[in-house]
C-alpha cells in the first residue's frame, strides 16, 4: 500500500498466517503494529476498520510494504522463512518521489532491506524492533523507539 504522496516507507518481512488469512496487513490480533504507528500519528487506530486504518496512513503520507516478495514458510515466525526472494524495493523506492525515510519493522526485514537498499543518500533508513508478539519486549519499549517516526511525517493530515 503505497502512493505518490508516501514520505515514509514501512517495510515488514512476510505476512504472517492471520495476515495472509484476512488479507489485511498486521491482522494477527496481538501484533501492536497498528497500536505502535497509531501511536506515532496520535491516532487511536486500532478502534478503526481495517479499511480506515489504511486510508489514515494514506493520508498522512505512511505506505506498507514487505521486503520478501515470495518464500516457503510452515507457520509465522521470520526464523521459518526458507527460500526467500526479495521484492524490487529499489524499484518500489525509485517510484515515491516524496519518499524521506524507509523503517524497517524487524530484524530480518533490517537485514535484507539495508542490503538491498544500502547505499541511498537520499533516504533515511530507520531500524524498528519488531510489532510481532514473538519479540518479546514490553509495547511501551517498541513505541518509544517507534516515535521516531514522527519526525518524518507531515503535521496535518493530507485534505
Amino acid at each position: 500500500m503505497v502512493d505518490a504522496d508516501t514520505r515514509l516507507l514501512i517495510l515488514g518481512s512476510l505476512p504472517g498466517d492471520a495476515s495472509l488469512k484476512a488479507a489485511q496487513y498486521y491482522a494477527h490480533p496481538r501484533n501492536g503494529f497498528w497500536p505502535l504507528i497509531g501511536g506515532v500519528l496520535g491516532e487511536d487506530l486500532p478502534a478503526l476498520p481495517y479499511e480506515q486504518r489504511l486510508a489514515r496512513l494514506r493520508g498522512r503520507g505512511v505506505g506498507l510494504w514487505d521486503v520478501i516478495a515470495s518464500a516457503e514458510r510452515a507457520g509465522s515466525l521470520d526464523a521459518a522463512i526458507r527460500s526467500p526472494e526479495a521484492a524490487d524495493l529499489r524499484g518500489l523506492v525509485e517510484s515515491l518521489p516524496r519518499l524521506k525515510a524507509v523503517a524497517f519493522n524487524g530484524g530480518l526485514a533490517a537485514r535484507m532491506g539495508r542490503r538491498i537498499l544500502g547505499g541511498l543518500d537520499a533516504i533515511e533508513l530507520v531500524d524498528l524492533p519488531s510489532s510481532s508478539p514473538a519479540h518479546a519486549i514490553s509495547l511501551s519499549a517498541k513505541a518509544q523507539t517507534w516515535a521516531i517516526l514522527g519526525k518524518f511525517l507531515p503535521d496535518k493530515p493530507a485534505a
